[in-house]
């Protein structure tokens, strides 16, 4: 069968693949084999413009052009070109290298030159450069977008909803109040503070040949400072020069960059678990759209299915993550090849994840406040003033307050008269008793609503 949506075997080909066109442009095969070939003709051209190196000349303009082009202008017929090259290389970096000479071969003042094309370069030194541009890319043009949408949405969560008082479930038990609008706030300021980290992660690469010590390089040319020449290039890509590496770049940015993005796919998971509790305990509510179906035979049902399809994709994408994170830094003495499997998964990770930041704000788009439910629950449980006034008796030197108040309240409700009745038997000063009498659940939420509204404007605490 032709491969299409239907015929996919990953949702992320079949199901999700509209959701996800600019990662395939860019974490595909095919994107990998841009890079690649971008990596190739650079470092044809970083030697061509190195003075050190007379056999190789610095191409003409209208040469420099064709090159240039040869990179930008990559397409499906250029990557079909490699595979078919690679049927016979069985090596897909060394089908890229065929596909350059190749072309340059068309270019008369260029032909002379193809052999320095992948010049000094194991597979890896093209490779490890093409990764990170990819992940450079994944991560600065999707990934962080689709977060900073992410933050948006939630800290204006919790900025409508900043005053709309609840009641706290530690344990799953009634305690102090918050507000609804606090409790996305926490959320919103976790995520901002992992956002931070993945960006921080510095993106390595190299570029020193078969075992990382020039050993080519420099048996070609003794008196070319490699290393400089390697750093200059990597740096010249806008990545940071890796100097101590063996065959391969190992990777170790890679694991911190996937810790990072993993800690904030944990934190929406968390998020995407409490807002579907508070679906369930009509909190909020998701807002019907016309023509979906909730139940095949219940007709009554919205289900909170976008909170529960991004959990489900964040758990798939954080397994993978991990994985990957715990994999790719370990490579047996100088090189195995276990990474280069591995590597290929880098997408599908990506791609759950993506998947799910899409679902999560789509199911935020659908949500309602209940007031009334938060309203009614509140009501029904003064309890949690037990509390405040505990603490007011030790402000004013009463005898074991928190002990009194836990023998009448420990596991009991008490809804406004109840809670009359339990100031009443309570040796307080009148004052005291007076204050304590004015107040409700729906009073005490401390600083929540200021907390709530000032979110967006509270920088994260840089991680140490």
């Amino acid at each position: 069968m032709p491969l299409t949506p239907l015929t996919a075997i990953s949702p992320l080909d079949g199901r999700y693949r509209a959701q996800l066109e600019r990662l395939g442009n860019l974490a595909s095969e095919l994107g990998l084999m841009r890079l690649r070939t971008r990596i190739e003709i650079a470092w044809f051209l970083h030697l061509a413009d190195a003075k050190e190196i007379p056999e190789l000349p610095a191409p003409a303009k209208s040469d420099r052009a064709f090159l240039q082009a040869l990179a930008d202008d990559f397409d499906e017929s250029a990557a079909a070109r490699i595979k078919d090259i690679e049927r016979t290389t069985n090596h897909d970096v060394k089908a890229v290298e065929y596909y350059v000479k190749e072309r340059l071969g068309t270019r008369p003042a260029l032909q002379k030159h193809v052999e320095f094309v992948h010049f000094g370069c194991t597979s890896e030194d093209i490779n490890n450069l093409a990764h990170a541009l990819m992940l450079r890319a994944v991560r600065d043009e999707l990934v962080v977008p689709a977060m900073d949408a992410l933050i948006d949405a939630i800290a204006t969560l919790a900025e409508r909803h900043a005053d709309a008082v609840m009641l706290s479930r530690t344990h799953g038990q009634a305690a102090s109040p918050t507000t609804m609008g606090k409790e996305m706030a926490n959320f919103g300021y976790r995520m901002r503070r992992q956002r931070e980290q993945l960006l921080a992660v510095r993106l390595l690469g190299k570029m020193n040949g078969a075992v990382g010590n020039y050993n080519a390089h420099r048996a070609a040319y003794p008196r070319v400072d490699w290393p400089a020449l390697a750093q200059r290039f990597v740096e010249s890509l806008g990545l940071e020069h890796n100097p101590y590496t063996t065959q391969i770049e190992p990777h170790d940015y890679i694991a911190e960059l996937f810790h990072a993005l993993s800690r904030f796919n944990t934190i929406l998971l968390d998020f995407d678990r409490d807002v579907w509790g508070y679906v369930a305990i009509d909190y909020f509510r998701s807002r019907p759209v016309a023509g979906e179906v909730g139940s095949s035979t219940m007709p009554h049902k919205v289900n909170p299915i976008d909170f529960e399809n991004s959990e489900g994709n964040l758990g798939v994408a954080n397994a993978l993550l991990a994985h990957l994170a715990e994999k790719l830094p370990v490579s047996r003495w100088q090189r195995d090849l276990s990474d280069s499997t591995a590597l290929r998964n880098v997408g599908t990770a990506i791609g759950h994840t993506l998947v799910a930041y899409q679902s999560t704000l789509k199911g935020i788009a659908k949500l309602e406040l209940d007031r009334e439910a938060l309203d009614r629950d509140l009501g029904k449980n003064f309890e949690v003033l037990a509390e405040a006034v505990q603490t007011m008796m030790r402000k004013h030197g009463m005898d074991s307050p928190y002990e009194a108040l836990k023998a009448a309240t420990r596991g009991e409700r008490l809804d406004a008269a109840g809670y009359a009745r339990l100031l009443d038997a309570l040796p307080l000063p009148d004052a005291v008793r007076r204050d304590l009498a004015k107040l409700t659940p729906h009073d005490y939420a401390g600083l929540a609503e200021s907390l709530a509204k000032r979110v967006r404007e509270t920088p994260p605490e840089r991680s140490r």
